[in-house]
């Protein structure tokens, strides 16, 4: 569903077509790596009253002396927001505020220093959200992949 939303080229760098071509063992693996009780990684899923799901988000431990997915240096133990994503008939309901309240809660727990996320330069709506939940831009730009004439803002939210 997410990789289908009409905006998920700007929030996600993946499309449908390459997520679908992967084998089941990807995903399994990936789901296990995140699961509850994870140290590394943890993927946070709000299901709606039927069971099926509503929202998610994976928060993503980052360790000093690392480098992240761009390949800029980690100095500081954060956290990393990857994957929001919630149904479009739930957005404005409070569903992505508790995400990001659990979310945060995670990263708290495990001493990270900050949390931060990557955001399209043209995803306002995201941009809006993350601003009124805390995160300010850091001013850090990255080309988005494959595309390098547009960018991607990181956004962070420092612990007090």
């Amino acid at each position: 569903m997410a990789l289908r939303d009409p905006v998920a080229h700007l929030a996600f760098l993946e499309t449908y077509e390459a997520a679908a071509a992967r084998p089941d063992s990807f995903w399994q693996e990936r789901t296990a790596s995140s699961a509850e009780g994870a140290d590394r990684a943890q993927q946070i899923i709000a299901a709606g009253p039927d069971g099926r799901w509503v929202g998610t988000l994976t928060v993503l431990v980052e360790e000093p002396g690392t480098t992240d997915w761009a390949g800029f240096p980690i100095e500081r133990k954060q956290t990393h927001l990857v994957g929001v994503f919630v149904r479009p008939e739930e957005r404005g309901s409070g569903l992505t505020e508790v995400l990001f309240d659990a979310a945060l809660e995670w990263s708290w727990a495990r001493g990270a220093e900050r949390v931060r996320l990557i955001v399209h330069e043209e995803n306002e709506r995201a941009q809006r959200f993350y601003r009124k939940v805390g995160f300010v831009p850091s001013g850090v730009t990255v080309p988005l992949t494959g595309h390098s004439e547009e960018r991607e803002l990181e956004f962070v939210l420092e612990r007090d």
